[in-house]
């Protein structure tokens, strides 16, 4: 193994919380190859880049020589976390799970080292556990402990039902750590109450308690919020070249650091060297070209990136978008439209909350203008002019 600083500098890399360092270091300093944990709930049968960051940094630990193991939470699942959510997630059934669990692994190994890895379900010991073990567990924490929880004390104060199921995630979260005997355990920001619960649950059971390494929430397409299929603001790690290349060539200028330091593995040096040049009046597009050149290498392969570039330049590149190819006269009712009557038109939408959605990401553009206004009032009188929505919806009105 790497010296101990050697190996903190990889760890520390887009971690911007740890819960200890200094319990870190102690285990670093055993010499033993630590058991590296994290969890992921197979809620879906696609991965994103927002899921890519945690199972990144599992993948450091390995090439560290740590253990890693992958819990897939087949029965927290069903439950579903209730981290940020204002209302009860929809119960899944164990048939649905376990439709998720063979598409999620295979994804998940386009990171991951399948030979130094464990895989576990959570359902291994959940279905054994008696509803005494239950009762025991459930008595460790008290209603104040569980109410620390930002989405539970908020959900309370303001009235809007929480039931006792939703409160049972961060203990069944927390008696995964006792199980598998964590060192160490990886989580967004959004998991420290639940991985805080391992810790908690540990020392009850006597063991010594698990370090949580918290990595920042990957910011989604548009730029605001997190990154999340439900948004529509995500990326898929199963996504074809083009598509993944092309999504991120679409990122806020202001999203390349952070992309390039939790889905790259390019040196800390170099990017802030990048930053520097951005920040200095840097063109910032060049850049992001390679952004997405290594982000489709290394989720798809290097072939592949090479084929999402070419592509890019001959179809998306700002001078060569083939307008002309795409004529569309004025078929309106009237000489000024909506933009959702004007997508939806076009059937590039099918309703107004999916234009209101495109014009917010930042998909949509008049004139190779982003158009921010959903409420702009697209005019005959304007003609002729350009249009784009999405990637691969262009035109020109003549």
């Amino acid at each position: 193994m790497l010296k101990i600083d050697e190996q903190l500098k990889i760890i520390k890399r887009g971690v911007v919380d740890i819960v200890t360092e200094e319990e870190l270091i102690n285990k670093l300093k055993s010499g033993k190859p630590l058991r590296v944990k994290l969890g992921i709930d197979p809620t879906a049968t696609e991965i994103h880049l927002g899921h890519t960051v945690a199972l990144n940094k599992l993948r450091q630990f390995q090439d560290l020589g740590h253990k890693a193991i992958l819990i897939i939470g087949d029965w927290t699942a069903m439950v579903g976390d209730p981290t940020g959510r204002m209302e009860e997630r929809p119960y899944l059934d164990k048939a649905t799970v376990l439709k998720n669990v063979s598409s999620y692994k295979q994804q998940a190994f386009k990171i991951l080292d399948k030979n130094n890895l464990d895989i576990v379900y959570n359902s291994e010991w959940f279905n054994k556990i008696s509803f005494e073990e239950v009762l025991k567990l459930c008595s460790k924490f008290t209603l104040a402990q569980m109410l620390e929880h930002e989405s539970f004390e908020k959900r309370y104060k303001e009235g809007i039902p929480l039931t006792l199921l939703e409160m049972m995630y961060p203990i069944m979260q927390g008696y995964d750590s006792v199980v598998i005997r964590a060192d160490i355990e990886l989580g967004g920001t959004d998991q420290k109450f639940n991985v805080i619960a391992g810790r908690f649950l540990q020392r009850e059971y006597g063991m010594e308690p698990q370090v949580g390494l918290f990595t920042p929430i990957l910011t989604g397409l548009d730029g605001k919020n997190k990154m999340s299929k439900s948004l529509k603001n995500y990326i898929g790690i199963n996504d074809k070249p083009e598509d993944m290349y092309g999504k991120v060539m679409s990122i806020p200028d202001e999203l390349i650091i952070q992309y390039f330091e939790l889905l790259t593995d390019i040196d800390v040096e170099k990017i802030k060297d990048i930053k520097r040049e951005i920040n200095n009046g840097q063109n910032p597009m060049e850049f992001k070209k390679m952004l997405a050149y290594n982000i489709v290498t290394k989720y798809i392969g290097k072939k592949e990136a090479e084929f999402a570039k070419e592509h890019f330049q001959k179809t998306f590149s700002e001078k060569e978008i083939p307008y002309h190819n795409y004529k569309y006269s004025w078929d309106f009712e009237t000489d000024e439209v909506t933009i959702a009557d004007f997508l939806k038109k076009l059937k590039i939408v099918e309703s107004n909350s999916d234009a209101r959605r495109l014009v917010e990401q930042g998909g949509f553009y008049i004139n190779d203008n982003r158009v921010d206004d959903f409420k702009r009032i697209i005019k005959k009188s304007e003609m002729p002019f350009t249009f784009r929505a999405g990637k691969k919806n262009f035109g020109i009105f003549e």
